[in-house]
């Protein structure tokens, strides 16, 4: 499924690849890799609140801040809380940047080899083969709970908006 009219990159409009997910769905399974190539699926991440912080590349400036707003804010959350960080880097790029720029809470993600998480959660831009800005949260039982698809893929996401539905989530639990 093809979906225009919802992002854009610098102005030009841009197609995204995958379902239009919602609040209140189950969350879609999806195959990435960590730094030392190791598959991680959302089991792998079961019965915790998952933050997902989606960004095309993280050699961006945005992308950039977008990981360390969400390490550094990943500190202050619950033990039951994790923040992942996938993009279509690849898993050496990603523990080069990781190692250099300290990123040590948020666990970055490949999506490079299969681009399933882009796919099965709506996020791939056809165009570029890249995964489009976007914060989704996840409940315990693997309902999506907040979803944020930033429109100018070269803005920040809110993060403010995030970490409340994410205070919503962990003060039910």
């Amino acid at each position: 499924m093809e979906r225009t009219g919802i992002i854009t990159m610098k102005g030009n409009p841009l197609t995204l690849v995958g379902p239009s997910l919602s609040v209140g769905d189950k969350a879609p399974d999806f195959a990435v890799l960590d730094q030392g190539l190791v598959p991680k699926t959302l089991k792998d991440f079961a019965d915790h609140i998952k933050v997902i912080s989606v960004t095309p590349s993280l050699d961006t400036p945005v992308c950039d801040l977008q990981i360390h707003w969400f390490n550094e804010d990943a500190a202050n959350m619950p033990g039951d809380v994790d923040v992942l960080n996938i993009s279509m880097d690849l898993p050496f790029a990603l523990s080069r940047f990781c190692s250099t720029k300290g990123i040590q809470r948020a666990l970055a993600l490949s999506d490079h080899r299969d681009a399933l998480f882009g796919l099965n959660w709506g996020v791939l831009i056809k165009e570029l083969r890249l995964l489009a800005r976007a914060v989704f949260i996840v409940d315990k039982d693997d309902v999506i709970r907040y979803i944020q698809i930033v429109s100018e893929v070269t803005q920040e996401p809110d993060y403010e908006q995030a970490m409340q539905a994410l205070e919503k989530i962990t003060n039910k639990v």
